[in-house]
């Protein structure tokens, strides 16, 4: 089984050290990617306009997957979204997709609409020291340490938050240009099987949003970590390394 990592906002493929090697020992290949402007991308925030920007990467990994291969996509928070891109034009190359602690996209709203959900639920003092600036139709992003240790990494070790604050690169929620987008489509990202994981300890996205996609979007398979942060990988590896092969076990 070959399963594909895809991070969220601010991070890299770095923030899966601890569960790259916890699949691979369990007989899965496993690709980590750096999304553009992200990780060790060479790329900056400025030369992206658009998710399919930010996703390039990602979509260029889809399409070398040789035709009758299959993959588990796995994304953690806004790479949901990125995850709803490739699952839009590739649909047939994916055997489940797997939303951790994520935002879920559907085939009914323009792609913004769940980050406008969210953004309307999430009142500004909650962001605390993110650093947001506008420029040239790209709002970018930036979590400050404050945000990061209390509402990302909050039970985590303190080790993967300082690694955290030396590696985080600014990022966007791409609102500009997915607000003009139509929504994914039935025959593309509707036809892929969704499963979600549930990180009941997360600060940034809280589980009553987590659960309220779950109920609105309709999804094949609910897993829950009990004492996950939003960073599951990090502060729950072995559990989140256990749903992520329950769920596939299902699909091989």
């Amino acid at each position: 089984m070959h399963t594909v990592l895809v991070h969220g906002a601010c991070h890299g493929a770095w923030c899966w050290y601890k569960l790259k090697p916890l699949l691979e020992a369990a007989g899965h290949r496993v690709t980590a990617v750096d999304l553009a402007a992200s990780g060790v991308d060479r790329r900056s925030l400025e030369e992206l306009r658009s998710l399919a920007d930010y996703t390039q990467p990602l979509l260029e990994l889809m399409a070398s997957i040789p035709p009758h291969e299959k993959v588990v996509l796995v994304g953690h928070s806004l790479g949901g979204m990125n995850l709803g891109l490739a699952m839009d034009m590739y649909s047939d190359k994916i055997s489940v997709a797997v939303f951790v602690a994520a935002f879920m996209p559907d085939c009914t709203n323009p792609p913004s609409y769940v980050l406008d959900q969210y953004c309307e639920r999430t009142p500004a003092e909650e962001w605390l020291d993110t650093e947001f600036s506008s420029k040239q139709d790209l709002t970018s992003m930036f979590f400050g340490p404050k945000f990061i240790s209390s509402k990302l990494y909050n039970l985590c070790p303190p080790e993967d938050v300082a690694l955290a604050n030396m590696l985080l690169r600014p990022s966007s929620l791409f609102l500009e240009d997915l607000s003009k987008k139509s929504a994914f489509s039935k025959q593309g990202f509707g036809s892929v099987e969704r499963a979600y994981i549930v990180c009941t300890q997360d600060k940034a996205i809280p589980v009553n949003f987590q659960r309220w996609q779950i109920e609105t979007n309709g999804v094949a398979i609910v897993k829950e970590i009990e004492n996950a942060d939003h960073m599951a990988m990090l502060s729950t590896p072995q559990q989140l390394c256990q749903c992520l092969l329950e769920i596939a076990n299902n699909y091989i």
